[in-house]
């Protein structure tokens, strides 16, 4: 994988992630849950010559020891990101949970994108069905679901490791969530979602990480809920995927994009992993950002 492992300081600790290299305008890469910054790598090569792009590992994911302590740290750092890459107004792409880190950072001033991408990453319910839902998610039904499906939390030896990703890029093509996407990939992917802890690894992130972040705070001024788009101060590119998991819901995507100008909706033949699986067509839709980044609103230094 190209790229260049780097750390980047947040205020209680360091993000890791892999900046690309290229030059011009920062583009920040934001996984979703489950996921790592190695997600981007198909994307962020076609990108190189036009922008620097630079994916990060969330708290609690890839190469990052940081967890989560509350629900808003991990899109909270994306702001001490860009300070310590001492970036101005860079375009912030989210996929999945990265969509709404993404979304929540800028609404809340801890970052002035140029632009946002959002990638099947939406939220639109209103508070109290958040709420509901939040709360519904955190049962032991569905830490086992996840524990089975994903092996969040699985503590491997070297072997056991080996065997599980050799396993996932194997059966990748049969994986709905992945099929299309380079088998390389998805070894990377799998491999940078192992952490090394004593003599063995541990599969991130563990379930005590996605019951954390997945907890809310009722009146939080900024909520995982559709209002958080009326507070959003620049351009977004929704990106929905047609077998994604929005796709049922996009007149309700539609009437987002439509609430205020400057937003526009893009859809794609994939399913929700977009990133590994259509990176060239996500890297068009970021270069044409990038290509017509806004200028700053009148009487803000650029």
């Amino acid at each position: 994988m190209a790229g260049t492992e780097i750390e980047l300081p947040v205020p209680d600790g360091v993000v890791s992630g892999i900046d690309f290299g290229g030059h011009g305008e920062g583009v920040l890469l934001v996984h979703g849950s489950g996921h790592n910054a190695a997600v981007w790598a198909d994307v962020a090569v076609r990108l190189v010559r036009d922008c620097r792009p630079v994916a990060v590992d969330l708290r609690g994911h890839g190469r990052t020891r940081l967890s989560s302590t509350g629900p808003e740290q991990y899109w909270r750092d994306i702001g001490g990101v860009v300070a310590a890459l001492s970036w101005d107004r860079p375009v912030l792409v989210g996929h999945s949970t990265g969509g709404y880190a993404v979304t929540a950072a800028a609404a809340a001033g801890v970052v002035e994108p140029a632009a946002l991408c959002v990638v099947d990453g939406v939220v639109l319910d209103d508070r109290d069905t958040s709420l509901a839902e939040h709360a519904s998610l955190r049962t032991a039904e569905r830490a086992d679901h996840l524990r089975t499906l994903f092996r969040y939390g699985w503590e491997a030896t070297d072997q056991q490791m080996r065997a599980y990703v050799e396993q996932c890029v194997r059966e990748a093509g049969e994986d709905r969530l992945n099929a299309g996407a380079r088998p390389g990939l998805v070894e990377e992917v799998t491999r940078r979602s192992f952490l090394r802890r004593g003599d063995g690894w541990v599969r991130r992130p563990t379930l005590e990480e996605i019951v954390t972040v997945g907890d809310v705070v009722p009146g939080a001024a900024v909520f995982p809920s559709v209002d958080v788009y009326d507070r959003l101060p620049c351009p977004m590119t929704v990106v929905l995927a047609d077998h994604g998991f929005y796709a049922s819901r996009r007149d309700e995507v539609r009437a987002v994009v439509d609430a205020a100008p400057g937003r526009r909706l893009v859809d794609v033949a994939s399913h929700h992993n977009v990133p590994m699986t259509r990176p060239a067509e996500l890297a068009a839709i970021i270069l044409d950002l990038v290509r017509n980044r806004a200028e700053p609103p009148a009487g803000k230094p650029d």
